[in-house]
């Protein structure tokens, strides 16, 4: 049984079918055809078209949600082997989030190849336009780029405390197009990678120790000496400061140095060497313990800026 309007175009091309195959339907053509039909003919012809594609569309659909469900296996898979092997963070956000896009993807072409429409037309049409995105979309890609360029460095990872554009925090994660951190109040940053990978980055959890500073500000005639003497003691009975250069890398112990003669004080900077994690905590506790103990125990006193003012009758 042959389809009405199929032999009708074949009638008005004048050829055989598979002749009629090869060539390009006119859509004038085609409407002739459909004039020389019956009303009857027209509803089969249309309600078997519907059918076709109701049950292609059917297809597609349940092809979409068995291809997720699929998905989402391979996903939580991929993520075990990563774990299991013992995968950075860093990278195995990222290869996880490029997995899912190129999975859904390819899914999303099969769902539209099985509707009936051309994909190799689509994937010219998708390249096409996929140029002219990434042309408006130029900082995007610079920032996936940026993302894989510090995959492949690693400038940072995953729990390093950086400062950089202007941020300070924890790594959380390192996604495609950006990196997540978190301040020490608990904010939450999203960094494009593009900057992160060109720009300078302070990363203060690469080292074992860090430097801790302090300045601080005697009134002139107070003693240099006696206010030294009582700033090692406080530094060389803390546990945290390193003492021992022989122990710990080389790193020389606490020391106190007169800095500079300002106009109102007589500054001192202190200097030691703690480990990184104990940086913040030496860095507050000896700033309340200086304030409270060195005038007590050396007779030191705090100068500030003051002026006198002498009145003339």
């Amino acid at each position: 049984m042959t389809d009405p309007i199929s032999d009708a175009i074949l009638g008005a091309h004048g050829g055989s079918a598979p002749d009629a195959a090869q060539a390009i339907p006119n859509p004038a053509d085609e409407l002739a055809a459909f004039k020389n039909m019956s009303l009857d003919q027209i509803i089969s012809t249309i309600a078997t078209d519907l059918a076709h594609f109701a049950i292609s569309l059917a297809a597609a659909i349940l092809v979409f949600y068995v291809g997720k469900f699929i998905i989402n296996r391979l996903y939580g898979l991929t993520d075990r082997i990563l774990h299991r092997r013992n995968v950075e963070a860093s990278l195995a956000t990222f290869v996880l989030s490029f997995v899912r896009i190129v999975l859904y993807f390819i899914l999303i072409i099969t769902c539209i190849g099985i509707i009936g429409i051309e994909t190799t037309s689509f994937l010219a049409l998708f390249a096409s336009a996929g140029v002219a995105v990434g042309m408006a979309l130029s900082g995007t890609l610079q920032n996936f780029a940026g993302g894989v360029l510090i995959l492949a460095l690693k400038p940072f990872k995953v729990g390093d405390y950086i400062e950089a554009q202007g941020f300070a925090g924890t790594v959380k994660k390192i996604e495609m197009f950006n990196t997540i951190i978190t301040t020490p109040d608990y904010k939450t940053i999203i960094i494009p990678n593009g900057g992160l990978s060109t720009g300078a980055i302070n990363n203060s959890t690469t080292q074992r120790y860090r430097r801790v500073e302090w300045k601080i500000g005697i009134s002139y005639g107070d003693s240099v000496s006696r206010a030294r003497q009582v700033l090692m003691e406080m530094l060389t009975t803390d546990p945290r400061v390193l003492n021992d250069p022989a122990a710990h890398d080389g790193l020389p112990g606490p020391v106190v140095y007169l800095a500079s003669l300002d106009d109102s004080a007589v500054t001192l900077t202190i200097r030691a060497w703690v480990k990184s994690g104990d940086y913040w905590d030496v860095f507050f506790e000896k700033n309340e313990e200086i304030y409270n103990h060195l005038p007590e125990r050396a007779g030191i006193s705090f100068p500030f800026p003051q002026m006198d003012v002498h009145v003339v009758k």
